[in-house]
């Protein structure tokens, strides 16, 4: 299962890595006994979860997201030829719909660190009304 350092989870969650540490003392995230400190993937996907669902702090709804979102897989849905990955980017939710052996390909699993390229012909941008 893959697993994160501090600094790496912090930055996948965007918060400081101070952030982390508190949650770790909290016992809000697990860690892997090790040195470094390591965090595993599936508890760092839930936490990304967790976040994203939190309401939107009011400063942040004016800007526009690059097309790559570097995040962390949270949940795979295989079924036949087809499967459904769902990455948590920040406060970006991308999922995508590939074929099943390009999951196994890419070795992806909840946890796991993976970027989402976005190509799209149309870009549509909402600021909040006056």
């Amino acid at each position: 299962m893959p697993s994160y350092r501090i600094s790496e989870a912090a930055r996948l969650l965007g918060v400081s890595d101070d952030t982390v540490r508190r949650w770790v003392d909290q016992g809000a995230l697990p860690v892997i006994d090790s040195a470094p400190v390591q965090i595993p993937g599936e508890a760092l996907a839930a936490r990304a979860v967790e976040l994203a669902s939190a309401p939107p702090v009011p400063g942040d709804v004016l800007s526009s997201a690059r097309n790559r979102f570097v995040g962390i897989v949270t949940r795979l849905q295989v079924d036949g030829v087809m499967a459904q990955v769902d990455l948590q980017a920040g406060p970006h939710r991308v999922v995508s719909l590939m074929s099943a052996e390009a999951v196994r390909e890419l070795a992806l699993e909840v946890g796991s660190l993976a970027v989402a390229v976005v190509k799209a012909t149309t870009v549509i941008i909402e600021t909040p009304k006056d």
